[in-house]
């Protein structure tokens, strides 16, 4: 079978197409015949060896989403059987409850092994069934991207209709938050630097839209669209920079859901203080969680929105594109 490593962490020009042996599973465990991947920002900080929430090995298999066909079963597994469409979860030991230190060591593409293989073995209780309208593209965009929108708008406090959601930026998981937001009933309002952009988000459910770069104190903006309240919702993917003025949005008690790192900046602590904000951070989530989204976007007929797909010869263009950060939803790469 073929497959792709990282010898070291020093970009993703050094993605290596090798061949190997297809492995074979043991008790326990599954063996799924991949049949696409998709990318996220952490996987470009992986590449890089910029990312710091776990240790890297070498030689790393990389990609942390993926989907495919079970094709063979060990002994005592009793959850998936061949010709079962699956997808692996985020963190393979995360099965439900609260994030524990032990479940950040299971971290598909980080941790340990990923998925950008034609073949790979998961631990039985490390997968989960893909709804069956989805193709196996669409359905390897969800184990990242779309859990963490899930996990930012039903982890703590369950969104209810009604409510308003602030997503920021059109990539992966802010797209996957409009997307769960509009089908839950709530009103989305969207930021992006691109016009073009906007005009998408508002055609997948988005009711406010803001250019923030023609309107730099979009937090202003934000509030004056909600009357003064403030939302009840920020999907929160760039980091310190953009951080503060999403506090400044959210009314009190309203959730700050820190996603992603993009930007650097400081943080004023009285404004969490004063606006009565709460700030929670987001590691994608569980197995349940993935379950429980399936469900909805099953309901819901929900379809992700993937901007381009690139074949599994071309990985590494795959990488470059995302890199760009032109892209609207996510970044596939095919492998069957």
């Amino acid at each position: 079978m073929r497959l792709y490593r990282l010898p070291k962490h020093t970009g993703f020009d050094d993605l290596t197409l090798m061949e190997a042996e297809e492995p074979r599973c043991g008790r326990g465990q599954v063996l799924v015949r991949m049949r696409a991947a998709s990318l996220n920002f952490r996987d470009l900080a992986v590449a890089t060896g910029k990312y710091t929430m776990s240790a890297l090995p070498p030689d790393l298999v990389p990609l942390s989403d993926g989907a495919g066909e079970v094709v063979a079963v060990g002994e005592a597994v009793s959850r998936v059987k061949p010709g079962d469409r699956v997808a692996g979860i985020f963190m393979q030991g995360w099965i439900g409850g609260h994030l524990e230190p032990e479940h950040r060591a299971t971290a598909l593409g980080g941790s340990i092994d990923g998925v950008l293989a034609e073949y790979v073995v998961f631990d039985e209780h490390g997968l989960v069934h893909i709804p069956e309208h989805l193709s196996y593209e669409q359905a390897a965009t969800l184990p990242c991207a779309a859990v963490t929108a899930w996990n930012a708008l039903y982890g703590l406090a369950p969104l209810e209709p009604g409510q308003t959601v602030l997503v920021l930026g059109t990539g992966g998981v802010s797209i996957f938050g409009l997307q769960l937001a509009h089908a839950a009933g709530a009103r989305v309002i969207a930021t992006s630097s691109s016009d073009e952009k906007l005009e998408r988000a508002q055609a997948l459910g988005a009711s406010g839209l803001i250019n923030y770069k023609s309107t730099p104190e979009w937090q202003d903006a934000v509030r004056a669209l909600t009357g003064g309240l403030g939302v009840d919702h920020v999907i929160e993917v760039g980091g310190p920079g953009t951080l503060g003025r999403s506090i400044q949005t959210v009314r009190p008690g309203g959730i700050v859901s820190m996603i992603g790192v993009l930007t650097r900046g400081q943080i004023d602590p009285l404004s969490i203080l004063g606006g009565g904000a709460i700030v929670r951070g987001i590691f994608v989530g569980s197995r349940q969680m993935f379950e429980a989204m399936n469900r909805a976007i099953a309901l819901h007929r929900m379809e992700p929105v993937i901007d381009r797909v690139f074949p599994f010869e071309e990985a590494k263009a795959a990488y470059h594109y995302l890199k760009g950060a032109t892209h609207i939803g996510k970044v596939v790469i095919s492998i069957g």
